[in-house]
C-alpha cells in the first residue's frame, strides 16, 4: 500500500510539528489495560488536548484491538539464537550484494546523507538490509491497530502512547494514511521507523516535496541519516573492529559495563585481526559468545545502533553487517563453549534471580541483565567472567 502525503504537511514537518501544539497543558493520560473501548475514547480526549485534528481523532476512535500484536510482543524467539546463529541467518550472500547494489544505485543520496549527517552509507544499508530487506517486505500489519493495542496493553505504555499520538499527527496531517500498514510492533518503511520518528526526523530525500518513507528509497536513506546523527553519531569514526584476543587476560572487563582506550585493549594483547585499531578513549571489548568466540571493538558510535534497538545480538548483527558491507572478512567464529538451549536458560535466570539478581523476564534470552549476573557469578565461583552462560556455570549454581 503507498503512502501518500500531501506536500504542503511534509513541509509543516520538516520546520517542526511543535509549532501546532497548544498551549495549554495535555489532559490526564488515559490508564493502560481495562476495557478498550472506554481506553480509546480517552485517547481521542488526550489527543484532543494535544492539538490533533479530526481526522487523526477520527483514526484513534476507530483503532482495533489486535490479539495477534501482543502474541508477537510476548515471543520474540530469534533473539534466543547465539550471535554466529543469528549473523549467519540474517547475513546471507544474497543480502550483502544486494547492499552494494544499493550502495552503487544510490550512491548520490548517500554521499548526500554522509555530507549532512556524517552517517556512512554501509550504515544505513545495513539497517536497510536487517530492516526490510531493502524495503521488500515492509510488514502487513495495520500500524493504527498495532500502536493502539500496544498503548493500551500495560507492558510498555509509555513507549506507545505518543507513538499513537504522532500517528494520528501523520494521518491529521495527510502524510499517512489511516490504513497505512507496517511491522507489528508500529515501525513504518523501508528503515522501519516508529511515528514519532517519521514525523520528528523524517526527510524529503527525492525532491519531491513528500516524506515516503514505504516507497522513496532516497526518503527512507535520508531519513535513516538524520535519525542516527540524532542519536549521537560521530562523523568519521568507525564504529566496530573485528580483534584478536590473547589466550588469558581478565575478562571480567569486557562487554558493555567497561569501557577502556584502544591503548589498554592494546597493552592487555587485543589486536586487530585486520589492519589497525584507531585510537579512541571509549571503547568497549564484545565477546558474545564468550572469550573463545567472535571478538569486536567497538567503539562509541557502536552506542547508537543499540540506541535503534535494545538487542545486542541483533546490534552486532548490524553493525557487523555495516562493516561486511564496508569490505571486512566474515567474522572468525573462533570455538566457543557450548551455550544454553531456552530450556536451560531459563533454569539459569530462575536461579539468578533466586539469588538475588534482577536478570527481568523469564524468557530463555541472553539479555543485558542476564549477562551481567552470569558475569559475576562467573567471578565469584572463579571462573573466566566472560558473560557467556554454560552448562558447567548451570551446574554449579
Amino acid at each position: 500500500m503507498r503512502t501518500h502525503a500531501v506536500k504542503t504537511h511534509a513541509r509543516l514537518l520538516l520546520t517542526g510539528i511543535a509549532l501546532m501544539l497548544p498551549a495549554g497543558g495535555a489532559l490526564a493520560q488515559a490508564a493502560c489495560g481495562g476495557d478498550f473501548d472506554a481506553w480509546r475514547n480517552a485517547m481521542v480526549e488526550e489527543a484532543r488536548a494535544e492539538g490533533v485534528g479530526q481526522a487523526g481523532l477520527n483514526a484513534i476512535a476507530s483503532a482495533r484491538n489486535n490479539p495477534e500484536v501482543l502474541k508477537r510482543d510476548r515471543a520474540q524467539g530469534v533473539f534466543t539464537l547465539d550471535f554466529a546463529t543469528f549473523a549467519r541467518r540474517l547475513i546471507s550472500q544474497n543480502r550483502l550484494d544486494v547492499g552494494a547494489s544499493k550502495l552503487r544505485q544510490y550512491a548520490s543520496t548517500f554521499d548526500r546523507a554522509r555530507s549532512e549527517y556524517g552517517v556512512a552509507p554501509e550504515v544505513i544499508t545495513a539497517f536497510w538490509g536487517l530492516e526490510t530487506d531493502f524495503g521488500g517486505y515492509q510488514g502487513d500489519f495495520n500500524t493504527l491497530n498495532s500502536i493502539a493495542t500496544l498503548a493500551h496493553d500495560c507492558r510498555r505504555p509509555e513507549l506507545f502512547r505518543p507513538q499513537l499520538i504522532s500517528l494520528a499527527r501523520l494521518i491529521d496531517l495527510g502524510v499517512v494514511p489511516r490504513d497505512i500498514t507496517g511491522a507489528w510492533a508500529g515501525e513504518i518503511g523501508q528503515v522501519q521507523v516508529l511515528p514519532d520518528d517519521y514525523l520528528t526526523k523524517g526527510r524529503d530525500g527525492d525532491g519531491d516535496g513528500a516524506i515516503k518513507l514505504k516507497t522513496s528509497a532516497p526518503d527512507a536513506i535520508m531519513t535513516a541519516a538524520n535519525f542516527l546523527q540524532s542519536l549521537g553519531w560521530r562523523a568519521n569514526e568507525p564504529w566496530l573492529i573485528e580483534v584478536k584476543l590473547p589466550a588469558e587476560m581478565e575478562w571480567y572487563d569486557t562487554g558493555l559495563h567497561e569501557a577502556l582506550p584502544v591503548s589498554e585493549w592494546k597493552a592487555r594483547g587485543v589486536s586487530a585481526r585486520n589492519g589497525t585499531l584507531p585510537d579512541s578513549a571509549d571503547t568497549h571489548l564484545l565477546i558474545p559468545m564468550g572469550r573463545k568466540g567472535p571478538a569486536f571493538l567497538a567503539y562509541p558510535n557502536f552506542r547508537v545502533f543499540l540506541e535503534w534497538n535494545q538487542s545486542l545480538t541483533y546490534v552486532l548483527t548490524a553493525a557487523y553487517f555495516s562493516t561486511r558491507l564496508g569490505g571486512a572478512p566474515i567474522f572468525n567464529e573462533g570455538n566457543p563453549e557450548p551455550g544454553l538451549n531456552q530450556g536451560q536458560m531459563k533454569q539459569l535466570q530462575a536461579k539468578l534471580n533466586a539469588d538475588g539478581f534482577d536478570v527481568g523476564e523469564i524468557d530463555g534470552i541472553l539479555g543485558a541483565g542476564t549477562r551481567d549476573a552470569v558475569r559475576e557469578e562467573q567471578r565469584r565461583l572463579g571462573m573466566p567472567a566472560d558473560a557467556w552462560p554454560t552448562a558447567k556455570l548451570l551446574n554449579a549454581l
